[in-house]
């Protein structure tokens, strides 16, 4: 097995979880809960 397809494996590997993570941070479902962490710091005691 040549190191080339191995970098091919591993570039392919990354970018198959960058776009899950970028799937699952855009989708819908998550919405309220992100909206909800980003007010956490203003919220008071």
């Amino acid at each position: 097995m040549d190191i080339t397809i191995l970098r091919i494996g591993a570039t392919l590997a990354s970018f198959v979880t960058f776009i899950g993570i970028m799937v699952w941070a855009y989708s819908r479902s998550n919405a309220k809960s992100f909206q909800e962490a980003a007010q956490l710091p203003f919220e008071q005691d």
